[in-house]
């Protein structure tokens, strides 16, 4: 969803994320082995994500929010949906603009600037990425889930469909519900009420909502 405004992600297929191996800079046990080297992959990225903008999928998305009751649920860490106006939005793997207490795990700081080793949370332990590592529990999961079995329409845009437990959301909508898959290269497996787009998010999007538009207002 954001690669076109900029932001790299990794795909499971090469398991690299800006160059780096993520079992080196997204695993507990990376950020035990090397904390300094997690902390600054992060802090870069904090920084690119100042530079970018939400791009027209985004917008879109936050547009629909007039004709329809809209909750994204996204792997992306970054801000773009929020900044573009969406009201919604659960973040499944976490959030690059927030820390957490490594004692407090409920304790969660708005956070912009770089993270340092020696920034302390108030219970004076070291203040850590809020990020949902792998082998980390997803903490959001169980909400997503709910909104995902109430929804009337599922539009799942730009994803591989190999990272779990996000990919295993669309199992959850009801067997009338339309699914709308937008991605240049889709990689899903046949279901019902399957309708593909296969184009970039932003030219998807707009698409999408066209069609929305159309068949469900």
């Amino acid at each position: 969803m954001s690669a076109e405004s900029g932001l790299k992600t990794f795909r499971d297929a090469d398991g690299l994320w800006e160059g780096h191996n993520v079992m080196d800079v997204a695993t507990p046990e990376a950020y035990q082995r090397n904390p300094e080297l997690v902390l600054d992959f992060y802090n870069q990225r904090r920084r690119q994500l100042k530079s970018a903008k939400p791009n027209a999928g985004h917008l879109k998305l936050a547009n629909l929010e007039k004709y329809f009751n809209v909750h994204i649920i996204t792997q992306n860490v970054d801000d773009l949906h929020e900044r573009a106006g969406s009201s919604n939005v659960i973040h499944l793997h976490g959030e690059l603009n927030k820390v957490r207490s490594s004692f407090d795990e409920d304790l969660v700081l708005d956070w912009t600037e770089d993270l340092n080793m020696g920034d302390f949370c108030e219970h004076n332990h070291q203040l850590r990425p809020h990020i949902v590592w792998f082998g980390e529990a997803v903490p959001m999961l169980d909400y997503a889930i709910t909104i995902t079995e109430k929804a009337d329409i599922l539009v799942i845009i730009g994803t591989s469909m190999q990272v779990y437990p996000a990919a295993s959301l669309m199992h959850y909508v009801n067997d009338n519900v339309p699914i709308y898959f937008i991605d240049p290269k889709p990689n899903i497996s046949e279901s019902k009420n399957l309708h593909i787009i296969e184009e970039t998010a932003t030219v998807g999007v707009q698409k999408l909502a066209e069609q929305l538009l159309k068949n469900h207002t």
